[in-house]
């Protein structure tokens, strides 16, 4: 099985390429969907996060209100260092018992873990390939205001506090550029499953 890292900016269009992938038959995980799970409440990271940043980041229901969570750390570099301190830790050894049971279930060839920290968070090690997804910075702001309801004001701050894409693509064996054009960003996505597919099918064979 080969484990493809998936990656990019924040509404760069991770998600649709690994839609599509899963459309071509590769097994997806989802980091932030992993991270809810250990975030819901009764869990050890839900109380650490209670713990550092206080009851006024719960919702009702007493789960944690991710929008507020995210004015606080996108706001506060420190406050956000705090929580990856947290979350991370626990969230690389979620993703390696995941991908341990995928291979030991050998039902899938090619495993795409999508994360939007996989270079920063140190997960780099997890993957056999990193694969980044680009997109322009204008197409970014305006899903982020379209996507969450931010001013533009507040969806550059959160562009500039990521890493920059051309670092993170200065990283990757593959590039997926989306400036838009989904039908175009379909066929760069076939390719590429082509090739990981192939490769996770050779590696299967070698001795």
């Amino acid at each position: 099985m080969l484990v493809m890292g998936l990656t990019g900016g924040i509404a760069s269009g991770k998600s649709t390429v690994a839609r599509m992938l899963a459309e071509r038959g590769a097994t997806i995980l989802d980091a932030d969907a992993l991270v809810r799970e250990l975030q819901a409440p009764g869990t050890e990271v839900h109380r650490a996060i209670l713990d550092a940043f206080g009851p006024e980041i719960l919702a009702p229901d007493g789960t944690l209100d991710r929008q507020k969570l995210a004015a606080r750390i996108f706001a506060d570099p420190e406050a956000r260092r705090t929580l990856e301190a947290i979350v991370h830790p626990a969230l690389v050894a979620e993703i390696r018992r995941r991908v341990d049971a995928l291979r030991r279930e050998g039902r899938t060839r090619l495993c795409v873990l999508e994360a939007a920290l996989l270079v920063e968070g140190g997960r780099r090690g997890i993957v056999d390939r990193l694969v980044v997804v680009t997109a322009p910075e204008e197409e970014q702001v305006a899903r982020l205001r379209a996507k969450v309801g931010l001013s533009e004001e507040e969806a550059r701050r959160r562009l500039r506090a990521q890493l920059p894409s051309a670092v993170k693509a200065g990283q990757a064996d593959h590039v997926l550029v989306n400036d838009g054009d989904l039908a175009r960003l379909a066929g760069r996505v076939a390719e590429l499953a082509e090739v990981l597919l192939g490769e996770a099918t050779a590696g299967q064979k070698t001795p």
